[in-house]
């Protein structure tokens, strides 16, 4: 007997560092009544889900609980974290290979179970796992989406923010492209709650745009790598992220952001998911949408694609 699937319930593959804290900020979120945890080891994830649970008391109330891929039958959103994590001396296409295989193995036991959730991969190189996930699960590509340059995208607003003396909240700006070393920065449509962002920086005394405009892009993607050196590994933030596309569907906030979603048309791109501004409501990626770009940002965004091309081409996809 099928079940529906219940967007109060959420389960996440993965119980590395990762997974638990996605399923820590998911937690203190309220946001759903029923956590599920799965990981090859059967013992890690019922340790993480007794130690969440004993956080319940100060939280919303909930079930947190580890299981089998059987439990996800009536799960709404299943997230995947599962996979070999980066080395302080890796790219995140250098995982490539190993995770596809993880993938091989996790998404035909999802699909046995439940055929109408959402799945949000969160596992790197995010872009091109999301890929096989669509198609190694066969669902409609507005359900299978990475959680892309979310992060990447924060860690600007962050910087730029930091820089300028400003909430980062009232910085918009957007990095898209692959997740990782190919990944820009959309400049041309950047701005402070309005104001062009040159203009912003010219009323802060800041005036070498160009040479700025390198440095904070460097600095965005370099701070993943930063972290991996000086603790390991990189997981509050993207816990952070991922909470934040749960809410979005969750509530059916129809809000924007750039995740990683099959580009069929938009920006002259086809059959790649790359991270762009896409709507994110309660059908998932609802929309995806063409923000103006310069020509140097739209021949970037192109050899990004290409970059993630290449790399399915490596593994088969």
């Amino acid at each position: 007997m099928e079940c529906t699937p219940d967007l109060r319930k959420v389960a996440i593959i993965g119980c590395g560092m990762v997974g638990s804290s996605t399923a820590f900020a998911l937690m203190t979120s309220g946001l759903f009544t029923d956590i599920l945890l799965i990981d090859v080891n059967m013992k890690k994830a019922e340790g993480e889900a007794m130690d969440l649970s004993h956080c319940l008391p100060f939280t919303s109330p909930a079930e947190i609980r580890a299981g089998s891929y059987a439990d996800l039958a009536d799960c709404g959103i299943i997230i995947i974290t599962a996979g070999v994590a980066q080395k302080p001396d890796e790219t995140r296409m250098d995982c490539i290979k190993k995770n596809a295989e993880v993938f091989k193995s996790v998404v035909p036991q999802i699909v046995k179970y439940n055929s109408d959730a959402f799945l949000l991969v969160v596992s790197n190189p995010v872009d091109v796992l999301s890929y096989v996930a669509y198609k190694l699960s066969g669902y409609p590509k507005n359900r299978v989406f990475g959680s892309g340059t979310v992060l990447d995208s924060a860690r600007l607003r962050l910087i730029l923010g930091k820089r300028l003396c400003v909430d980062p909240r009232s910085v918009h700006a957007f990095v898209i492209g692959e997740h990782g070393d190919s990944e820009l920065a959309v400049w041309s449509s950047a701005n402070v709650s309005g104001i062009e962002l040159g203009r912003y920086c010219d009323h802060k005394g800041f005036t070498r745009h160009a040479d700025n405009k390198i440095k904070l892009e460097r600095d965005v993607k370099n701070s993943a790598y930063e972290i991996i050196d000086r603790k390991g590994a990189t997981y509050y933030g993207i816990a952070a992220a991922t909470k934040r596309i749960c809410e979005s569907i969750v509530r059916d906030e129809h809000s924007i952001m750039p995740v990683s979603t099959l580009v069929s048309g938009h920006y002259g791109l086809d059959d790649v998911f790359i991270s762009v501004p896409s709507l994110i409501g309660s059908n998932g990626v609802e929309d995806v949408l063409d923000i103006g770009l310069d020509a140097d940002e739209y021949e970037k965004l192109v050899a990004s694609a290409n970059t993630l091309k290449a790399a399915l081409k490596s593994i088969g996809f």
